[in-house]
């Protein structure tokens, strides 16, 4: 039962697993993944265990991977992003898309919506249009993704046209207003049953830089002669940092969210930080929200989470199960 007007948290019974849905779960088969990308093998190499493995602090090597990851479990052909820009771990991408299925299921007697009914705003989708690739290739879900960066857009357009799978079920939208989140993607025939963000977690460059040399002091991987670490996942300026950071972010996500709030079932973003939760709570008592979750998920070796929120009334909820959810 959804209890409304009240925070719930679902637990994870192993912190450290993934999905049970979520492909991801085994150890990388490097030779399979290297059949569906044979420029993966150069950057295979014994481990300090004798495992196969890649250098997870080089960057060429995570997109490559990246790359095998996405031709063999989500059928890609076609994968590249610009030098720089963000490129995602997928075990942890494909855990959010999956937790979501579980989202919808809860508001619908367990079952997965799924099908190109399901629309889906991926806020800041950035090059990569990973979220938008497991979407769709998972639950046939139809997507738009917005980002703030033109370059971005025009490298998903590129993904998106390269291959099939894609085509007519992925749109990405270019938003020209930096300081808005839905205002000016959201068209006004939009209906969306889930939003999703990773939002930009820094609240400046040199608060990034920061925590990356605290992280870096010691890692594998650091160049002689250089206190600058490489950001091995890469990530533009929107990508990484904003104006009050994570909580900045989600708060100002939330205050927009409530002018769309009978044209979206849940609107949710990833939250890095817990200690943001409870002025992430007090937000969404101030706007009115008549749901909230908190779910918590794996994501590589820690605990990460995200809330998600709904305005709907119970009889918004009954016509949208019936109206778009049925296949």
């Amino acid at each position: 039962m959804v209890l409304k007007n009240k925070n719930t948290k679902s637990k994870r019974t192993n912190k450290l697993e993934l999905h049970p849905r979520n492909p991801h779960r085994a150890r990388y088969d490097f030779a399979l993944l290297a059949d569906s990308c044979p420029e993966l093998s150069a950057f295979i190499k014994l481990n300090q265990y004798g495992n196969q493995s890649v250098d997870f602090a080089n960057p060429d090597a995570v997109k490559t991977l990246n790359r095998a990851l996405l031709n063999h479990f989500y059928g890609v052909a076609f994968w590249d992003i610009p030098k720089g820009y963000l490129c995602p771990p997928i075990p942890g991408r494909a855990d959010y898309i999956h937790y979501l299925a579980d989202l919808l299921a809860d508001s619908n007697q367990g079952v997965i919506p799924r099908g190109k009914g399901v629309k889906v705003l991926d806020v800041g989708v950035g090059a990569n249009c990973v979220y938008p690739i497991i979407g769709h290739q998972e639950y046939s879900w139809q997507f738009v993704g917005s980002d703030v960066n033109q370059l971005a857009i025009a490298t998903c357009d590129t993904i998106i046209k390269s291959n099939s799978c894609l085509k007519n079920a992925v749109t990405a939208r270019l938003q020209t207003q930096p300081n808005k989140i839905f205002n000016g993607v959201w068209k006004e025939q939009d209906r969306f049953d889930l939003t999703l963000c990773n939002p930009p977690f820094h609240t400046s460059e040199s608060a990034m830089l920061g925590e990356s040399q605290r992280k870096w002091r010691g890692v594998k991987g650091k160049k002689e002669g250089t206190d600058k670490p490489v950001l091995n996942f890469g990530g533009t300026a929107p990508e990484l940092w904003c104006d009050g950071g994570e909580a900045g972010f989600i708060s100002r996500m939330i205050k927009e969210s409530v002018q769309y709030g009978d044209r979206c079932f849940w609107f949710t973003s990833l939250v890095a930080r817990q200690g943001n939760l409870d002025a992430i709570y007090r937000v969404l008592k101030d706007v009115g929200a008549r749901q909230v979750k908190t779910i918590e998920m794996a994501q590589g070796q820690k605990i990460s989470r995200f809330v998600a929120w709904s305005f709907l009334e119970d009889d918004q909820i009954d016509y949208w199960k019936d109206n778009y959810w049925q296949s």
